[in-house]
């Protein structure tokens, strides 16, 4: 009558049923083990009841029908939302309001609809102008602007229906596109250009944006503004003589507007721009070109060239504007040949005289260019083959049409006068004076009798040193069009797709060929235009607007050295090839850089610090000058023989006032030519020494040398001028810092003359004071610059002295020199040569003059010698005793 078991049927339920009373049959239910909703929400079992008639598992119990169970888990809200990405991305366009930008997802693993279910969305970054629904989808509040902000970055939170929160906020990043405007994209206004850089690209990475339409072709013009740097762009700024013989031109041209000088002052009141040899003309000024520069006559085969930048004319009714004019100088008025600009016409007159032939001939010759008013540089040539005259502008040439057949001028012996700029009125005025002047800038104006050059020539004479470029044309691509201006300024490029277009432009370049550019800024424009399928122009292209800045080169410092004072022998000076002037001369030059120091002990020092380095250029023209009275054309002259010159793009010209070498050519060249100018002067009785000072130039003046001097004393056998010698050795000038090594160091006394008693208390005194000074100086050297015994005194190297008697003493503590040298010290001693070469040197000669001095008293017919290095040896052998 009792009960003693409960059983579950079921496979591994985890519950189980326990017996609470068993004469009433109560019982009770209960789980095993944990019970999970989100493994199982629901379980389903039978239960039955058994007796106590046997025991349990026995055959004589009796059970219970059988009963359902159905048991429901209830949930807990144990899981948080979690978002199904890690991050969400979009993008939208500024200006426009969004109902949806995109929408973010969170799931939770709760199984009850309760708290599995997200019930809410929310955006945890505060003051944004975005706002999210509880589906998740997020909105803009507000219009958007790209300059304002590019990008937002927004955090957002869920929650599930029991409010419980994502653990993790999920970041939502909208990137703002600006409205689609079409246009290139990724350049920089500004290309920094620095000398010697060779190619540049101007736009390495840039791209077209065409908002998707349909584009059909593209048509992009590259121009590079340089009308307002020199003669319309970077050209090589020496004189028309130099660049003639650098293209290779024909020798002959007579330069009409050179640089102002001694020897060409006719242009020294004209307005000038002093790098590139321009001369502008403002309607005022003309200048006369002297008798003698032009023949009277010139040939039937003659060509003018010039270099022109001509505005419209001033006033309702232009008046003449004379370029050239060769017309009477006195009494009439007539032109015998002119050129000139008359309402944007380049017009030449050209009136032969009368010979046998009394006919009718073309006496002008016109050309009507827009060229000539648009205030831009262009290079004209006229060529004159009479009575044919052609003109080549830029390289191109154009014929000319006749406006008047004329008679020759009937002969008269009025003289001529040649001017630039404005025309001589020498007749029928009260007083004569200019007329017809020129409004404008000439450079380059040449004459030059005989015939025209060829094609080359002209181009190489007006060739423009920057330009674009293209890198690597092969890789332009299929179906890309280019074509380049002349002068290489604007380039034109013709595509029908987007990306070969873009990678054509990304190769556009610029260049600068020249050592030393004009510094500044070079305008760019480029300009396109972009074609749609069926229709002419579907896109507008904003144009770009950028510039080249062109760096200052590093200035060179050219410097000349070498033997700055020697002495002869007149009969020297008098031989039929005179004496080398400069045998050892040298010109080199320099840059500085400034570099950072990286040894920290030199803290001290300033940060930075200066790198001197050599570099090679040309030089335009050197000139010996000679100081003091000019030379006595009678007694004495400068010599070069003209072989030197040959295979060089050198020319010589010689006058009293001294030796100019011009043209342009390495300082190598220069040096050779300068080493063979040879001084004669066979009259030396009256000349005891002569100075002459060189100097050398680039670019026309732009960069100039030291002024190198040098003193060249004549040897007589006088007394006076021996004693007027010897104390010029003790007090040497300076002259120079020479960087030059000397290989030793040689004196020599002259001591066949005993001059009188009191001559010689004063030199004894005055040597002894200087000894005493000189000693100390040295002294006070002598552990820097022991060892640079060897390396000084170029002053006596090569002097000849006149000696009957002749002992030669070696010097004992000169012998004692260190043969190796540290490095350190090696390097100390190239400092001091730099520096202070000058100062050693005279202190170290004074002293040994001194030296000498009192072997003279106490030995009449002694000479000491000093002994240097080995190097000295082959000094010593050049040495000439009479």
């Amino acid at each position: 009558g009792e009960i003693c078991a409960f059983k579950i049927h079921g496979q591994e339920m985890p519950f189980e049923a326990i017996v609470l009373n068993k004469t009433s049959g109560e019982g009770q239910l209960r789980a095993k083990s944990p019970i999970d909703c989100e493994l199982q929400k629901e379980y389903t079992f039978i239960i039955q009841a058994y007796d106590c008639g046997s025991g349990p598992g026995g055959t004589n119990w009796k059970k219970s029908h059988k009963a359902v169970v159905h048991i429901q888990v209830k949930d807990v809200n144990e899981f948080s939302p979690a978002f199904k990405e890690s991050m969400y991305k979009a993008s939208v366009t500024e200006g426009k309001i969004y109902d949806s930008i995109l929408q973010v997802e969170a799931t939770d693993e709760d199984c009850s609809p309760q708290y599995s279910q997200i019930c809410n969305y929310e955006i945890v970054t505060t003051d944004v102008p975005f706002a999210i629904d509880r589906n998740g989808n997020i909105r803009n509040t507000e219009k958007l602007s790209y300059d304002k902000q590019h990008q937002y970055e927004i955090m957002v939170t869920a929650f599930d229906c029991g409010q419980k929160h994502a653990t993790e906020d999920v970041l939502v990043r909208v990137n703002v596109k600006p409205v689609c405007k079409p246009g290139w994209q990724d350049w920089n206004k500004r290309i920094e250009y620095r000398p010697g850089s060779g190619s540049i690209p101007l736009f390495p990475s840039i791209q077209l944006e065409t908002c998707d339409g349909p584009v059909s072709s593209i048509h992009t013009t590259i121009e590079l503004q340089t009308n307002y740097i020199g003669k319309g762009c970077d050209r090589e700024t020496y004189s028309e003589k130099s660049l003639q013989k650098l293209c290779g031109a024909s020798s002959g041209a007579i330069d009409l507007l050179p640089s102002p000088s001694t020897t060409t002052n006719w242009t020294a009141g004209l307005l000038m721009d002093n790098n590139d040899m321009i001369f502008k003309f403002d309607g005022k000024q003309g200048a006369k070109i002297p008798d003698g520069i032009v023949p009277k006559n010139l040939t039937d085969q003659f060509t003018i060239t010039l270099w022109m930048k001509h505005g419209p004319s001033p006033g309702l009714r232009a008046e003449k504007e004379t370029i050239l004019c060769n017309s009477d100088k006195t009494e009439m008025n007539r032109h015998h040949y002119a050129l000139y600009v008359h309402n944007c016409r380049l017009v030449f007159l050209l009136r032969k005289d009368f010979d046998q032939a009394d006919t009718f001939r073309p006496a002008e010759f016109h050309w009507k260019l827009d060229q000539i008013c648009d205030k831009e540089w262009h290079y004209y040539v006229v060529n004159v083959e009479f009575p044919v005259v052609t003109l080549y502008m830029d390289g191109t040439t154009y014929e000319p049409y006749l406006v008047t057949n004329d008679w020759p001028i009937h002969p008269s012996h009025i003289a001529m006068q040649l001017t630039v700029g404005a025309c001589w009125q020498g007749g029928e005025v009260t007083k004569p004076r200019f007329a017809q002047y020129f409004h404008g800038s000439l450079a380059s104006l040449t004459i030059r009798p005989g015939k025209i050059e060829s094609q080359k020539v002209i181009s190489c004479l007006q060739a423009c040193k920057e330009g674009l470029d293209i890198n690597s044309l092969e890789s332009l691509g299929q179906g890309i069009k280019y074509h380049f201006n002349p002068s290489q300024s604007v380039l034109v490029m013709e595509g029908d797709d987007v990306e070969n277009i873009n990678q054509a432009l990304q190769k556009v370049s610029y260049i600068n060929s020249r050592q030393f550019p004009t510094a500044g800024v070079r305008r760019l424009k480029v300009s396109s235009k972009v074609q749609c399928f069926g229709e002419d122009t579907c896109i507008s292209i904003p144009d770009i607007d950028a510039y080249v800045m062109v760096f200052q080169a590093n200035e060179p410092k050219i410097t000349i050295t070498g033997m700055d004072h020697f002495a002869r022998p007149a009969a020297q000076f008098e031989s039929e090839r005179g004496v080398i002037l400069l045998p050892d001369i040298r010109i080199v030059s320099t840059v500085t850089k400034m570099e950072h120091s990286v040894d920290l002990r030199e803290h001290d020092r300033a940060n930075k610090q200066v790198v001197v380095e050599e570099m090679l250029h040309n030089l335009d023209f050197c000139d010996v000058l000679v100081i003091g009275a000019e030379l006595d054309p009678e007694q004495e002259c400068l010599e070069l023989d003209h072989g030197e010159l040959q295979g060089k793009h050198l020319d010589a010209t010689n006058s009293t006032a001294g030796y100019s070498i011009y043209g342009v050519d390495s300082m190598f060249s220069y040096e050779q030519v300068l080493r063979q100018l040879r001084y004669r002067n066979w009259g030396t009785s009256a000349t005891s020494d002569r100075k002459f000072r060189v100097k050398c130039s680039e670019l026309n003046g732009r960069y100039t040398s030291n002024e190198f001097n040098l003193e060249v004393n004549i040897l007589h056998s006088s007394n006076s001028n021996f004693m007027d010698h010897v104390n010029h050795i003790i007090f040497q000038p300076k002259f120079l810092q020479s960087v030059q090594h000397p290989e030793g160091s040689v004196s020599a006394v002259h001591s066949s003359v005993v001059p009188s008693v009191a001559t010689i208390v004063i030199i004894i005194c005055v040597s002894i004071l200087v000894l005493v000074v000189t000693l100390g100086v040295f002294r006070l050297r002598s552990a820097r610059q022991h060892g640079s015994m060897g390396h000084e005194g170029t002053k006596e190297n090569e002097m000849d002295w006149d000696d009957s008697a002749l002992t030669i003493t070696v010097n004992p503590m000169e012998k004692y020199e260190k043969p190796h040298q540290t490095e350190e010290e090696s390097e100390e001693e190239d400092i001091d040569d730099e520096e202070e070469d000058t100062t050693s040197a005279e202190s170290d000669d004074s002293e040994e003059g001194e030296e000498e001095e009192e072997e003279e008293e106490e030995e009449e017919e002694e000479v000491i010698v000093q002994k240097g290095d080995k190097q000295n040896a082959t000094r010593q052998e050049q040495l000439e005793w009479d």
